[in-house]
């Protein structure tokens, strides 16, 4: 973009446009912005002031930021109402703290519109409105379908007026609009209500579908083709038959899924789900994820469901009834497949697993097969975890050359800048987390990585990293003991060992040093390394805590090989080695839809899991595999993820606050029936089908469950760390699991779903609520979330009004400060800062106790302190929990305080800046909560 110094030179040349209040079009100029902001300084400051430099220079700024908000979406040739554009300029006096210029300008528009109002009736009636068609012809508005669209979207919801929104639509109506304006306009309207009552998401979301069904229905037929959510009742089965032929014509839909019967399947889809979406969920599908050629989506949400349901069950004999059966589960929302699974399912290369863990060899071939290995990987949306241990340090002897290492870094480098030119398709960054031991001789400057500042050559800025700890170290932090740094060269089977064993051989290696057996070694006080790594965790949000002997010690899979690592986001637990490559696949239960006020559904959670874990395992065989080694271990092993979303959801529908004994014991209870019917489906495809080939031998083929392996980390400690209390008859399923074996080597693991939940339109994972209003940033653009339980519990108490929305804007989300909100709402609807993090830590303990693998943990500290994340990170070691992954803090940013309106007297849309990092300490920022640039959250 031009500087703006100089208005006369601002012209946007990508034809953006502006419509006037008497609905003529002119082309957009910023230099008009320029001038209203200086003739606005010019009425507070006078003259003088305002002809002064530091006002020129900050109007200039004002003008940027009102010009990035308006274009930030690159929608070129975009139209903008004269009063978005004003909007915007109110919104950046406000946010600059021009505070009496902000209210004169107000004051202006609000007289301007007075004198309009009064002088209306002397307006000359407007002309009729037409609509640029495709073809470039024009034809006259269709009001009365306009007005019937907008109608269909709000039946059958509360308090949503389709006046209300058809009234803000007209505004931003004009001659010749093009039928993509035409289609976007009442759903900006009715984005723009959100704030004051949810219900207008889904209204929203409805609207958004008649869009995609024009864009959809001309492309499989042909031509000119739309039709109202109420004849979509009739048209989708042949529009799904026609859709499948579209995408195999256009190479991107398995010609596999053209021998399927169509018509039993497209008989079976159900229209009526199609309502369900809120906004950002239906938004998500429609930007990064229905099929669409020449950015036209011709794939609609229940054929997306279809689509994915048929490439799961390709494999299955009566391949139909599957295929139904799984587009059920996952159009109910009830579960949901991983992204690379609804990206990829289906289509000519169905990769389908969601992660891949590598390990690292000390050689470089090794090294660099591990970073092409990454891009191989990356390049279908898979997200990983490389253990870099073996890989000697800095100053180590390498023998070809007689020379010196220069350590891990140097690569590391080369993986980070790797992951960001490998950016899967255009749909998501490639993203990759980087694992490292502890005693590892290049641990302080691996702490170092996520830095601003220092030797950018020896800094990953875009790299996720993470400390892989041993219990041993955490024991000599307890004791303020020392603590020895070695270099995998000259201690090599460190990497390979754990509890007891790694005791023995680690002491064994200090005693060499002390005798001047070992070459590079360094002595660092135990705690003071603890210390420094909780500092950067602070200051950048990495690297993340790991622990490695829970992991092995409890791991079904001891017998042949090691958990090196984790993934990218903390919840895989999967041996790696040279010539393996741990694959997971993942999928979310949605807990939310399994609850009542009269608690936890069993029954549909046991049918739910059990064809969920069908479709995980189906994965396996039917997955594209990029590189050998990954395809060798998935198909010898067998691992799955079945994790949960939507608990805080559970919670406030239980009316359970998340600190409380309550949530956690429903952690407890909810947990445990997830993992004894994921091990009872597991056992029942292994019936089926046959136990997984490294089954034997496995803790599995012992009789040893999650829940009993809990013994091993006490045993190794000497300390009791897990609550084992227990509800269902795990000694029948135990008999049944060494009778009949288990068709996966692994079977949960709660990710974070940041993408599929919101696809689902509940709570993320097992996080407590961010806050009750608020903005949520992701590559999908903004939107504006407001806590719809929260809301349907103020208006039961009379409590929901538009004081109480700008209070919550006022307090960031929060109920904390209201002071005529009960107390019993600010308990259940508390959020996530405001409740003391050990209770995540007890629930994430009880849930660690059923999982075969381990959970994405976040904790959020309001105000942290080193005594603080001391307390903390050494409670979760104590409370044996396997990981832990982001630290989540407040910083600066928050919601606007300003409560502005339109010109017909309504609130505005939420104002809201950039939504908190996890930290921001002297400039220094770590991973926000939905920051769109990290695909670890996605």
């Amino acid at each position: 973009m031009p500087v703006l110094a100089h208005p006369a030179e601002v012209r946007m040349e990508s034809a953006y446009r502006v419509i006037r209040r008497n609905a003529s079009v002119t082309p957009f100029d910023p230099g008009k912005i320029t001038i209203a902001l200086t003739k606005a300084f010019l009425a507070v400051e006078g003259s003088v002031a305002a002809g002064s430099r530091r006002v020129h220079e900050v109007v200039e700024e004002l003008t940027e930021q009102v010009v990035s908000a308006l274009t930030r979406r690159g929608e070129a040739g975009r139209t903008f109402h004269i009063e978005e554009i004003q909007d915007q300029v109110e919104l950046a006096l406000m946010r600059g703290g021009h505070h009496k210029v902000a209210r004169a300008y107000v004051l202006y528009r609000e007289e301007r519109a007075r004198e309009r109002q009064a002088s209306s009736v002397a307006e000359i009636p407007q002309p009729s409105l037409h609509v640029t068609l495709q073809d470039g012809s024009r034809a006259l508005l269709d009001e009365a379908r306009l007005a019937a669209i907008v109608v269909e979207a709000c039946h059958g919801l509360e308090a949503v007026s389709a006046e209300a929104i058809l009234t803000e639509a007209r505004r931003n109506l004009y001659d010749g609009i093009t039928l993509d304006e035409l289609s976007l306009a009442p759903i900006l309207a009715a984005r723009t209500l959100v704030e004051t009552e949810p219900n207008y998401a889904q209204v929203s979301a409805r609207l958004l579908l008649d869009k995609l069904r024009r864009e959809a229905l001309s492309f499989v037929e042909g031509r000119p083709a739309q039709a109202t959510q109420t004849e979509m009742a009739d048209r989708y089965p042949a529009y799904f038959e026609a859709f499948i032929k579209a995408g195999i014509e256009a190479e991107m839909i398995d010609p596999e899924l053209g021998r399927f019967d169509l018509n039993k399947l497209g008989a079976s889809l159900q229209p009526e789900r199609d309502l369900q979406f809120q906004y950002l969920g239906l938004q998500t599908l429609y930007d990064r994820y229905f099929l669409h050629k020449d950015e036209v989506r011709f794939e609609l949400p229940q054929a997306f469901f279809m689509r994915v349901a048929m490439g799961l069950a390709v494999r299955e004999i009566d391949r139909e009834a599957r295929a139904i059966e799984f587009y059920q589960l996952l159009s109910s929302f009830d579960f949901m497949c991983s992204t690379p699974t609804l990206f990829n399912a289906g289509t000519l290369r169905p990769q389908l697993s969601s992660c891949f863990l590598t390990t690292v060899s000390d050689d470089l071939d090794g090294i660099f097969k591990a970073i092409k290995d990454n891009a191989l990987l990356a390049k279908y949306s898979g997200g990983l975890g490389n253990d870099w241990t073996p890989v000697r340090g800095l100053g180590a002897r390498i023998k070809g050359t007689n020379g010196k290492s220069q350590g891990i870094v140097p690569f590391l480098k080369v993986a980070n800048d790797t992951a960001i030119a490998v950016n899967q398709g255009g749909k998501r960054k490639g993203a990759v987390c980087a694992y490292l031991e502890t005693w590892h001789i290049d641990i302080e400057e691996f702490l170092d990585l996520r830095k601003n500042t220092g030797d950018d050559r020896r800094r990953t800025h875009d790299m996720n990293t993470a400390n892989w700890v041993p219990d041993l170290f955490m024991e000599r932090v307890e004791a303020d003991g020392e603590w020895t740094l070695f270099s995998p060269d000259e201690a090599p089977d460190l990497h390979n060992l754990y509890g007891p064993a790694f005791k023995t051989a680690y002491e064994a290696y200090e005693a060499k040093a002390a005798r001047g057996e070992i070459r590079v070694f360094k002595k660092v006080r135990a705690v003071e390394l603890w210390r420094r790594m909780l500092t950067m965790l602070f200051e950048t949000g990495h690297p993340w805590i790991t622990f490695k002997d829970p992991c092995n010690l409890r791991s079904p899979q001891q017998h042949v090989g090691v958990v090196h690592s984790s993934n990218l986001c903390t919840e895989i637990t999967l041996n790696t080695s040279s010539d393996e490559v741990a694959v997971c696949n993942l999928g979310s239960v949605n807990l939310a839809a399994h609850v009542s006020e009269s608690g936890l559904d069993l029954e549909k959670l046991a049918r739910t899991v059990s064809t969920a874990m069908r479709m995980l395992d189906n994965v396996i065989d039917i997955n594209f595999y990029t590189i050998p080694e990954a395809r060798r271990s998935n198909l010898r092993h067998r691992p799955v993820g079945l994790g949960l979303m939507g608990f805080q959801d559970a919670l406030q529908a239980l009316k359970l606050p998340y600190a409380s004994e309550g949530a956690v014991e429903f952690a407890d209870r909810s947990m445990e029936a997830i993992a004894y019917h994921a091990i009872s489906a597991s056992v029942e495809l292994a019936k089926e089908r046959g136990a997984y080939a490294s089954f034997q031998g496995s803790l599995w083929s012992k009789g040893v469950l999650p829940i009993d392996s809990i013994g091993f980390v006490a045993e190794s400690r000497g300390v009791e760390g897990m609550d084992r209390s227990q509800t269902l008859d795990w000694e029948s399923l135990r008999n049944r699991v060494m009778e009949h074996g288990m068709r996966n080597s692994n079977t949960m693991a709660i990710a974070p779903t940041a993408t599929i939940s919101n696809i689902c339109g509940v709570s993320q994972s097992i996080e407590p609520s961010y806050q009750n209003l608020f903005v949520k940033s992701n590559m999908s653009g903004d939107f504006t979330v407001v806590n719809a339980a929260l809301v349907r519990d103020l208006k039961a108490r009379g409590l929901w009004d538009e004081v109480m929305v700008s209070d919550l804007k006022y307090y960031d989300g929060s109920l904390g400060q209201i002071d005529r909100v009960p107390d019993d709402l600010k308990a259940l609807y508390a959020t996530a800062f405001e409740i003391d993090p050990a209770w995540l830590i007890e629930a994430a303990s009880r849930r660690q106790k059923w999982i075969d693998q381990a959970q994405s943990l976040n904790l959020y500290i309001a105000n942290p302190s080193g005594k603080k994340l001391d307390e903390l990170y050494r409670l979760a070691w104590r409370k044996a929990l396997k990981t832990t992954y982001y630290l989540r803090s407040r910083s600066a940013t928050h919601v606007e305080k300003s409560t502005l309106k339109r010109s017909d007297g309504k609130l505005n849309a939420v104002a809201v800046t950039p939504q908190p990092t996890a930290f921001e300490l002297d400039g220094v920022k770590a991973c926000a909560i939905d920051d769109p640039e990290c695909e670890a959250c996605q």
